[in-house]
C-alpha cells in the first residue's frame, strides 16, 4: 500500500511568472505545479521590474489574463535594483528551501540572478539548479561574457534543454553537473479544440490551408525567409493548379515591423498571409494551433524553442529548419519535414506536407510526445541537485 509523504520538501523557483506574460512564465508555472504533484511545497519569485522600459521591445510585459490557480507567487524582484538583490537574497537564506531552481535566458539577468543566489547560499542549505534556455544569447551585446560567467558560479547544477545549450554551457562551466532534458509539454493552455471551431473563433474559412508562424517575431527566427518562401508557393501552387495556402502569423513584433510589411507587398502575398499580430493571450493559443494543418519554425538559428513541444501538445506536425536543436526535436518524416534555412527548400517542404497530408504525421507526433513529460524534468532536477528525494523535516522559516 502506498505511503504518504509529507510536503515538506521546500522548493523556490526564480523567473518570469504571472503577472508577466510570454513563453517563460507559462514555463515556470507549469513546472511549480510538477512539483506539487511530486510533494514539494513549491513558490515563485518573480519580478516587480523585469526590464527597463528601453530594454523591452513588445507592447507590455504583463499579461491580461486571470492569475494562475493553486500557485504561491512572489512579485518581488527588481532586476535593476542592487539593494533589491540583497534583500531577497537574505530572504532566501533565511527561509532555506531545500532547492532553487533558477531560469537563466539571457546574460542581462546575470548580476540580479547572481547576486540573490550568492547571498541565498550562505545558509549553506539551500542547492541552486539552473534552467538554462541560452548560455551565449541569439542577439550578442557587451558584457555578455562576463554577466554569463559571475551567474554561472553561483549554481551548483545546470539544466539545458537542447544539446547545444549543453555544449555552449561546457565550453565555459566544465566541472558542475549538467544534463539534456528536451523541453517539457506545454499543456497548460487547454485541451485541443476541433479545427472548424477554432477557425471559427479566429474568423478564418474552415476549407482554407493554414501554416501557422506563432510566437514573438524577431531576426533570428527566419520570419523574412519565410515571406520569401511563400512568394514560392504562391507561384508553383498556381502554375499547378493546386489550392492556395495562407500564412497566418500570429504573435508580436520584437523589432519594426515595416520591412516585414514591405516585403509582404514587394513578394505580392497580401492574399496569401493573415496578420494577427497583437500578443496572444494564454486563453486563446489554443485556437490559433488548432486553427492550423502544420506549425512553421524557419528559424536561422535556434537553441530549442517552446513552440515546438507546444505543437507537440496539440499534435500538429512541423516544418522546421535544420539548425540548433529543432531536428532533434522534429525527426524529418515522423513528426514533420525538416527544411535547410533558405526559401527554396521551405517552401519546397510547405507544398511536401500538403502532398502527404497533415494524417501521415499524427501516429508519429503521438509517439514522440511521450518522450516530454514534467515528470521527467522533475526527476532529472532532483538528481542534478544532490538532495536525496525525501528530506528530512524543513524546520526553516516559512516560504
Amino acid at each position: 500500500m502506498p505511503v504518504a509523504v509529507a510536503m515538506d520538501k521546500k522548493i523556490v523557483i526564480i523567473g518570469p511568472a504571472y503577472p508577466l506574460r510570454g513563453g517563460l512564465a507559462a514555463y515556470d508555472e507549469r513546472l511549480a505545479k510538477a512539483f506539487q504533484s511530486q510533494q514539494w511545497k513549491v513558490c515563485i519569485y518573480t519580478f516587480s521590474l523585469q526590464y527597463p522600459k528601453f530594454l523591452f521591445p513588445g507592447k507590455t510585459q504583463y499579461s491580461s489574463d486571470p492569475p494562475p490557480r493553486g500557485l504561491n507567487i512572489k512579485v518581488c524582484i527588481n532586476a535593476v535594483n542592487p539593494f533589491n538583490w540583497i534583500r531577497v537574497g537574505r530572504e532566501l537564506k533565511r527561509a532555506a528551501p531545500d532547492m532553487i531552481v533558477v531560469r537563466y535566458w539571457l546574460p542581462f539577468m546575470g548580476p540580479c540572478l547572481g547576486t540573490i543566489l550568492r547571498v541565498a547560499k550562505k545558509n549553506r542549505r539551500t542547492r541552486v539548479v539552473c534552467i538554462a534556455d541560452n548560455i551565449i544569447p541569439h542577439e550578442k551585446r557587451p558584457g555578455d561574457n562576463l554577466f554569463t560567467r559571475y551567474f554561472l558560479r553561483s549554481a551548483d547544477g545546470f539544466i539545458t534543454m537542447s544539446e547545444k545549450v549543453l555544449a555552449d554551457l561546457r565550453s565555459i562551466e566544465h566541472k558542475k553537473p549538467a544534463r539534456f532534458v528536451p523541453h517539457p509539454l506545454y499543456d497548460n493552455f487547454g485541451e485541443p479544440v476541433a479545427k472548424k471551431e477554432s477557425r471559427q473563433n479566429l474568423g478564418i474559412a474552415e476549407d482554407q490551408r493554414i501554416v501557422l508562424f506563432f510566437g514573438f517575431i524577431r531576426k533570428y527566427k527566419g520570419l523574412d525567409i519565410l515571406l520569401d518562401a511563400m512568394k514560392i508557393v504562391k507561384e508553383k501552387t498556381l502554375l499547378r493548379k493546386l489550392p492556395s495556402v495562407k500564412l497566418l502569423i500570429a504573435g508580436e513584433f520584437y523589432e519594426d515591423a515595416n520591412p516585414y510589411l514591405q516585403q509582404i507587398r514587394d513578394n505580392e502575398i497580401e492574399d496569401w498571409v493573415i496578420l494577427r499580430t497583437d500578443f496572444v493571450p494564454d486563453s486563446q493559443v489554443k485556437y490559433y494551433l488548432c486553427a492550423a494543418d502544420a506549425v512553421i519554425q524557419p528559424y536561422r538559428n535556434a537553441t530549442q524553442s517552446g513552440v515546438t513541444p507546444l505543437a507537440y501538445h496539440f499534435e500538429k506536425p512541423m516544418i522546421v529548419t535544420n539548425v540548433g536543436g529543432l531536428p532533434a526535436m522534429v525527426p524529418d518524416g515522423r513528426a514533420g519535414l525538416v527544411a535547410e534555412p533558405d526559401a527554396v527548400d521551405i517552401a519546397e517542404k510547405i507544398i511536401e506536407f500538403y502532398e502527404r497530408g497533415e494524417e501521415s504525421f499524427i501516429a508519429g507526433l503521438r509517439l514522440e510526445k511521450k518522450k516530454y513529460a514534467w515528470e521527467n524534468l522533475v526527476q532529472a532536477i532532483e538528481e542534478i541537485s544532490g538532495l536525496p528525494l525525501h528530506p528530512e523535516k524543513n524546520n526553516s522559516n516559512d516560504l
